[in-house]
């Protein structure tokens, strides 16, 4: 951003004790260099002769010295002495000059806080002032001191989340005219979605802005805000193309403080506020919980929905899948004619392929059963056993050609994330059945994958409209064999009355299908609960991280939004 040529704001000066600069703490000053003079000191004793090193931990003594120097100095506006607090002078030193030059932030009061170990929080308060408008500002932060392994010196460890928690690496504070024109969304209804009313979708809200503000008929206000990636020009740069965004894991830019609200356009989502309502009202009840809901015949999103409300995990994580890609994978064992619903099918307690041994959940077996009851128990080793017949490419293909996963072309009117099956070998080949090796998914993709398997052709799921913006959707290479498409309803069907899914799709209906599924993730205790399945034309995925087994964890919140949404 370029200088506005505006009258800066006159800064109150900082406090003085003996001439020494000092930030408030608890009411009282404090004398920034109590213990190590400036950070520009030697380490020498004043004799000139050379100190012993300190190491180890720092101590809380080192702790306080540190962050006093550092805070007292940015209070006062002095960039590169605070800077020299810091592990990382230049990049400091950046930041805390666009802290008041492009964040045009003056003002400034810092409280220092409590300390735990190494880190100490603190407060930040001051005065944002943009062309003749101001508004103050207050947040809370943190910082870390660490040991210089050259000499021992206790610094303050630089991350831009120092300067303002929102920050990442590449991330500054602008404050500006907004690029993006504030956008107001509605749902398919014409019912405004607000992230007031609706938590989960501020990041969507955001997006939404990001790539409709322009086109929507709005003008922009005058906001401080987190920019991404790092550039300070006001305005967002895009090609024109509607998809510029799509299909990668951009998180967009965050508004922190409204100056003057701009007029906002309109924008019209899939959205349904009651079936969100209900995924909202679900998810706050679990921890780390996500969902998504889609109509089966269209695409249409209906609802997406986190516990957290930072990352959006509903539509652009990536997690295994677990045993929901089973529904993928008898797909093409169906098709191939390797395995048939009520055709005798091996499910013994292990397996082995490429030198790994596989069990079922419990070392359960099936003896003398079918791929029915295989399938609606979950029974990983009756998907094992047909690896051998496989190419290393299959699986990866199926799910590309016909559930249109991993193509990474999905425009669904925000950032997703479109699923990876990659071509694996050997063990991770076998795995990948499994939704576990290399395959990711998150609940969108699992909700487009059991909606797939119900209609038999792959519809993309979207958010916003294609006629909003012109883009075009992806399609599929092919449908399902009409057999093996069959087959999979039913086996699905089966599932969720008699099988795995029965318990929590007891009482949502009738017109029902679902699959169950944990995947194993490496330091959890407990695997991440993943359950899809579909009502009549409302098709649903969740997963509840360390949540247990996907029957008992996700389960009851996809059939009580299943039931919510009917």
């Amino acid at each position: 951003m370029g200088k506005r040529g505006r009258a800066r704001r006159r800064r109150t000066p900082p406090a003085l004790i003996g001439g020494v600069v000092a930030v408030v703490v608890g009411g009282a000053g404090f004398a920034a260099y109590s213990m190590y003079g400036t950070a520009a000191d030697e380490d020498t004793t004043a004799g000139g002769t050379a100190k012993t090193l300190k190491a180890g931990p720092v101590t809380a003594a080192e702790v306080r010295a540190t962050a006093d120097g550092f805070l007292t100095a940015w209070q006062a506006g002095n960039a590169a002495k605070a800077a020299a607090y810091t592990d990382d002078t230049v990049a400091a030193q950046t930041a805390l000059t666009g802290f008041r030059k492009n964040a045009h932030i003056d003002d400034v009061t810092l409280t220092r806080g409590e300390a735990s170990g190494a880190a100490m929080t603190f407060k930040v308060s001051g005065t944002v002032s943009y062309k003749g408008r101001s508004k103050p500002l207050a947040y809370d932060s943190r910082l870390t001191v660490v040991r210089r392994a050259t000499d021992g010196k206790p610094l303050v460890g630089w991350q831009p989340s120092v300067l303002h928690p929102d920050l990442k690496q590449g991330d500054t504070l602008v404050t500006g005219e907004a690029g993006d024109p504030p956008v107001k969304a509605v749902d398919r209804d014409g019912a405004e979605l607000t992230e007031a009313d609706y938590p989960s979708l501020g990041t969507v809200l955001d997006g939404l802005r990001e790539k409709y503000g322009k086109k929507a008929g709005g003008t922009a206000g005058i906001e401080l805000r987190v920019v991404r990636g790092g550039s300070v020009d006001a305005s967002r740069k895009d090609d024109g193309s509607g998809t510029n965004e799509e299909g990668d894991d951009e998180t967009p830019d965050k508004t922190l403080l409204t100056l003057s609200d701009g007029t906002p356009g309109t924008v019209k989502t899939t959205l349904s506020a009651t079936v969100q309502a209900a995924a909202e009202r679900e998810v706050g009840e679990r921890k780390r919980a996500s969902i998504v809901v889609m109509k089966p015949s269209t695409g249409e999103i209906l609802a997406a929905a986190n516990s957290s409300h930072g990352f959006n995990t509903a539509l652009q994580g990536s997690l295994a899948p677990g045993s929901t890609m089973k529904i993928v994978t008898a797909s093409m064992l169906l098709e191939k004619e390797l395995a048939s619903i009520d055709k005798p099918h091996p499910c013994p307690k292990y397996a082995s392929y490429g030198g790994w041994k596989f069990q079922n959940v419990e070392k359960f077996e099936i003896k003398n059963g079918t791929f029915r009851s295989s399938f609606a128990a979950s029974c990983n080793t009756a998907f094992i056993t047909q690896a051998e017949k496989l190419d290393d490419d299959d699986l990866t293909r199926q799910a590309q050609q016909v559930f249109g996963l991993g193509l990474n072309n999905w425009s669904i009117g925000v950032s997703s994330f479109d699923g990876a099956v990659p071509v694996q070998s050997n063990a991770q080949m076998a795995a990948s059945l499994l939704g576990q090796g290399g395959v990711r998914m998150n609940p969108l993709n699992v909700a487009s994958v059991i909606s797939t398997a119900k209609t038999g052709v792959f519809r993309q799921p979207y958010l916003v409209p294609p006629e909003v913006d012109g883009r075009t959707l992806a399609t599929a290479a092919r449908e399902l064999d009409a057999s093996a498409q069959t087959q999979l309803h039913t086996l699905l069907n089966y599932t969720a009355t008699s099988g795995s899914a029965a318990e929590a799709m007891a009482g949502v209906g009738s017109d029902i299908g679902g699959k169950t599924g944990s995947a194993e993730v490496d330091g959890q205790t407990e695997p991440n609960g993943w359950f899809t399945a579909w009502r009549g034309d409302l098709a649903a995925a969740a997963v509840v991280q360390q949540g247990g087994r996907g029957g008992k964890s996700a389960g009851p919140l996809v059939a009580a939004v299943l039931k919510a949404g009917s």
